[in-house]
């Protein structure tokens, strides 16, 4: 260690941090002389603070922590577990997650390969939430419309007089369902009464019905007038065949008398005048001998064969005129494009979405349409699907906070037995409002598969124990539970009845047990 005397080392005290300086301010090596100081004995220092911090937590423990056999000591005995008797209606129910929304989406494309040019959409665009029903314009393409009707099959080819088909019985189911008639959908071949139902459904729909083939009217007009042709044809047959059938006039009858007659005269003078003359008695002979023959013929039955062929071949001619006539109105019949029929099940229908403008040209889906009423769909395990069955009532949370009920209207099973089955509810009544509100949500769905008759008392699964005979108990507890073993508590017999998350039903049947009375749970 240095002295104090030693020259080469200043004394301590020779920059005291007491003694001002000549301005009256601390003197400036002060805080310096401290750091050093620090520094030399950093060891010091921090064996210091490492016992007073033992020191502390020596303090602390000492006054928290106690020895095992004092800790026991002081330890209160543990109470009873137990729950309370409860009165209310029990029930086991499924809950799965449904999603809310508009019943059965479909995606709606038309036939557009019937049209002339681009099916441009040019009207009767529909708005999301717009309803469709028997009858409804869907949409405008080139003018014409889209009509919807209720079917199953899609419309797959123009419905043309003398086609036949399960599509044509659909129509004819169609029109009898929104009141026309297109005759009896037993038959399935779309005659004239079906074709004529056309007209009617256009006219329902406000627009005029399509347009009948190119040429199909001047080929009818054609055919009008070949069947006149060869009615006249027929007619005037006819005339020279009753002209033959009525035999001779009168005054033909009277020409061969007066001939006969007159024969007669001239050969009976020539015998009187010259009866030498043989070469003229024998001409007027002659003579004599052909008006009788002619006379005689007159009175006979005619021959009317060729009158007959001739009216034979002109009443084939006006029935071929006539099927031609047949066959080219029903080719001006109105037909039923496919393009312009829209088959949609369980109408009314509401759109729920669609891109379609004005001016656009129809490609792809037209548009997206589900049921008018909103319905619910959720999965179940194929273990809870089993439990489940259409028309089974269930409840579900509205956005609100509140609860409203459903139907279950299907459950279809998965692709295989341990595959999850699939839920279909329907709603019960919602306000407007609350259909609003509850379009695309998700929300918690209860079906109560089984459930008590009224309120019954229940206890926790775990509060029944079996007695000596295997009779199902509680321990009921008549004390404080708090005082542990030394709890006072009696044993009632009981009969259990439903089950359902962790409560069963009980019914007293040794002992008193009543709502509110604490149970042991557990041994």
């Amino acid at each position: 260690m240095t002295r104090p005397d030693d020259p080469g080392t200043a004394p301590l005290h020779a920059a005291d941090p007491e003694e001002p300086s000549a301005d009256g301010s601390a003197a400036p090596g002060r805080f310096a002389a401290w750091t050093s100081l620090a520094r030399r004995n950093r060891a010091l220092w921090t064996t210091a603070a490492v016992a007073v911090v033992a020191l502390v937590a020596g303090l602390v423990l000492g006054r928290y922590v106690l020895a095992p056999d004092d800790a026991a000591a002081q330890t209160p005995e543990p109470g009873l577990v137990t729950a309370p008797v409860e009165l209310g209606q029990l029930s086991n129910d499924v809950t799965i997650r449904g999603e809310v929304g508009y019943a059965d989406p479909v995606e709606v494309t038309i036939d557009t390969s019937g049209l002339p040019g681009p099916a441009v959409v040019t009207g009767q665009v529909p708005e999301v939430g717009a309803e469709l029903g028997p009858l409804s314009v869907a949409l405008e393409l080139a003018g014409r419309p889209v009509v919807v009707l209720p079917g199953e099959l899609p419309a797959y080819r123009t419905l043309r007089f003398g086609v036949s088909g399960p599509d044509v019985v659909q129509f004819k189911e169609a029109m009898r369902a929104v009141g026309l008639d297109a005759g009896d959908p037993a038959n399935d071949v779309f005659d004239r009464t079906a074709a004529d139902a056309v007209s009617s459904l256009y006219a329902q729909a406000g627009y005029p019905a399509p347009a009948a083939e190119e040429g199909a009217a001047e080929a009818v007009t054609a055919a009008q007038d070949g069947v006149r042709s060869a009615q006249q044809a027929l007619a005037a047959a006819q005339a020279e065949l009753t002209a033959k059938r009525a035999g001779p006039s009168a005054v033909d009858v009277r020409t061969a008398d007066n001939a006969v007659a007159s024969a007669q005269r001239a050969l009976d003078q020539a015998l009187a005048t010259t009866p030498d003359d043989g070469a003229t008695i024998g001409d007027l002979r002659d003579a004599l001998a052909l008006a009788q023959l002619q006379r005689q013929q007159l009175g006979a039955a005619p021959n009317t064969s060729a009158e007959q062929a001739a009216v034979s071949n002109a009443q084939d001619a006006v029935a071929g005129a006539q099927d031609a006539l047949a066959v080219a109105q029903q080719q001006a019949l109105p037909a039923l494009p496919a393009g312009e029929i829209l088959y949609l099940t369980q109408l009314p229908r509401r759109v729920d979405a669609t891109e379609l403008k004005r001016g656009t040209v129809l490609e792809g889906t037209a548009m997206t349409v589900s049921g008018a009423t909103l319905g619910l769909s959720g999965t179940v395990a194929a273990a809870d699907a089993r439990l489940l069955t259409p028309g089974m009532a269930a409840a579900f949370d509205l956005p609100d906070g509140g609860e409203s009920t459903a139907t279950i209207a299907a459950v279809t099973p998965g692709d295989d037995a341990e595959a999850r089955a699939t839920v279909e509810l329907t709603p019960g009544d919602l306000t407007p409002e609350q259909v609003t509100a509850l379009q695309g949500s998700n929300v918690r769905v209860v079906i109560p598969v089984g459930a008590t008759e009224g309120d019954v008392l229940s206890v926790p699964l775990a509060a029944l124990t079996a007695g000596p005979g295997g009779e199902s108990r509680v321990e009921v507890v008549d004390g404080d539970p708090r005082d542990g073993d030394r709890a006072r508590t009696h044993l009632v017999t009981v009969e259990t009845g439903l089950a359902a998350d962790g409560a069963v039903e009980v019914r007293p049947s040794g002992g008193d047990l009543d709502e509110g009375d604490l149970v042991v749970v557990g041994g």
